[in-house]
């Protein structure tokens, strides 16, 4: 995070008083964002990062000013998608310049500032008894310098995915001056129906208005003939928990080879694959979570 800190122009060595500082810039970038929509999975696997990227830009092609911001620093994934890993960050008159990728969407990411592809994020902590701690505290304060120093702009929304499980959301929740919307993305498991409930009692807690329950990998699209067919166990578990948690259900997004191929490209899979089923799912989807925040 050296990099970006010196970007950002915070090299001062009173703590509190660049924490006090940031938190004041992260209010005001905050002002000029309609709407932060937060995309929380509870378990890995589900394709959360590939649902926040096509959720975005199907916005961003109906003309919304959109921005995202990956908040798995671990393992960043965004900027691949988006396909703005060879852009280098660069400071302007109003902080750090984001990326832009796709339909203008600016891109904030760990990716960015990483030397390479074999890179891992590592922290230095002042002695290895303090490693965890020290880990902890320190993406929370990544965290909180891309919300304040990254110059977002005018955004209609500010998408950001967030890392399997639930601890990384009450961070960005305390961070931010508001709560951000949620959206709850799982797949056709028992086991991811666990996580979710958690995912949806921890909002709860918060006071955080969830938009709906997002299910992804509900069928296989056959690239051959276009039929959807049953990927995991039959059965509409996603509406069935949604109804019981008393939350919208957004949908059911087919598996399509299409999407990773299109990740892999750098171009969201609704550009080009709107009218697919998985695309005319995604943008149900991303219209229904427009009218929920226009409605909160």
């Amino acid at each position: 995070m050296k990099r970006y800190r010196d970007l950002a122009g915070d090299g001062g060595s009173d703590v509190l008083a660049q924490v006090a500082a940031q938190e004041a810039r992260l209010r005001t970038r905050m002002a000029a964002v309609r709407r932060v929509v937060a995309v929380m999975s509870g378990k890995g696997g589900v394709g959360k990062s590939a649902i926040t990227v096509n959720l975005a830009a199907a916005l961003a092609l109906e003309g919304a000013r959109v921005g995202v911001l990956d908040a798995d620093l671990n393992g960043p994934a965004l900027a691949k998608m988006l396909g703005v890993r060879d852009q280098r960050l660069r400071r302007g008159p109003e902080g750090v310049l984001p990326a832009v990728g796709a339909l203008g969407i600016r891109v904030m990411s760990m990716d960015l500032l990483l030397p390479g592809d074999e890179t891992p994020l590592t922290w230095q902590a002042p002695t290895p008894q303090r490693a965890h701690i020290w880990r902890q505290t320190a993406e929370v304060s990544a965290l909180r310098e891309f919300l304040a120093d990254t110059a977002w702009g005018e955004q209609d929304y500010l998408w950001v995915d967030l890392p399997p499980g639930t601890d990384r959301f009450c961070d960005l929740h305390n961070l931010l001056p508001s709560p951000p919307v949620v959206v709850i993305t799982t797949i056709p498991s028992e086991v991811a129906r666990l996580v979710v409930q958690k995912s949806v009692t921890v909002a709860r807690e918060l006071k955080a208005p969830v938009a709906g329950l997002l299910e992804n990998m509900a069928g296989y699209v056959c690239p051959a003939c276009g039929v959807v067919s049953e990927l995991f166990q039959p059965g509409a578990m996603a509406g069935r928990l949604a109804a019981e948690q008393a939350i919208p259900h957004l949908g059911q997004i087919p598996f399509d080879p299409a999407i990773g191929a299109a990740a892999d490209r750098g171009i969201p899979f609704v550009v080009q694959g709107r009218q697919t089923a998985a695309g005319k799912a995604l943008t149900a989807a991303a219209v229904a979570i427009r009218a929920f925040t226009e409605a909160t």
